[in-house]
């Protein structure tokens, strides 16, 4: 079955300005600590192990990570991707101070920019807001992977909904977002999330926190 152009939109549709501005606090604090049961601090350590002074994030949030890690002292360049511009516009002026460059794009389709490649890719909370099945979703490495330096580090967090502990409050959580649209990952399993990262990257890690599951690879 393929995806339809509103069930991408779904996904996404919901990063409002109004949403935004209480997503670090209802997401990242509220939701990562007590429900989810992956603390933010470990996601902040994901990207402070891996970050590079040429980074690109897609599926950019709030920013937050990028505004609270520790990039190497010779950082030199920030990228940011999303389809949601509001997303965009909101990290983008976050991190202002490092100058990001802003690309607009669906992560499902090809990337039809022509953007010099980085060193590390990191992609926070964005696989389970992604139609489609877990095996579909791994077009995101297909189509990101040309954008990442040979050796580069690609990395990031997604819930998942089996081959983890779920409480009931997160069970009954990510089932309101599934039926809403705003995740599709009733299906995402830790073993098919291991399978598609090893199909696309090497030296393939992957931590389950809660119901997170924190992965890196290399290209």
């Amino acid at each position: 079955m393929s995806i339809t152009a509103e069930q991408v939109e779904a996904g996404q549709a919901v990063y409002s300005k109004s949403t935004l501005a209480i997503y670090d606090w209802l997401v990242l604090r509220f939701s990562n600590r007590l429900i989810w049961t992956c603390p933010s601090a470990r996601i902040l350590a994901l990207y402070d192990r891996h970050v590079t002074g040429n980074h690109l994030d897609v599926g950019v949030g709030t920013g937050y990570f990028l505004d609270r890690c520790r990039f190497p002292n010779d950082r030199k360049r920030l990228g940011l991707m999303d389809l949601n511009p509001t997303c965009l516009d909101a990290a983008a002026t976050r991190v202002a101070r490092y100058r990001p460059e802003v690309y607009r794009a669906n992560v499902l389709d090809p990337i039809g920019l022509e953007i010099p490649r980085f060193d590390s890719v990191s992609m926070t909370y964005l696989l389970h807001c992604l139609p489609g099945t877990i095996k579909r979703k791994s077009a995101v490495f297909r189509h990101l992977k040309p954008l990442l330096n040979r050796g580069g580090v690609m990395f990031g967090a997604t819930l998942l909904s089996k081959g983890v502990d779920k409480s009931w409050a997160a069970r009954r959580l990510m089932a309101f977002y599934n039926s809403k649209g705003i995740f599709t990952n009733d299906g995402d399993d830790l073993q098919g999330l291991r399978s598609i990262l090893s199909e696309h990257l090497n030296a393939v890690t992957v931590e389950v926190v809660g119901c997170a599951a924190l992965f890196s690879g290399r290209a």
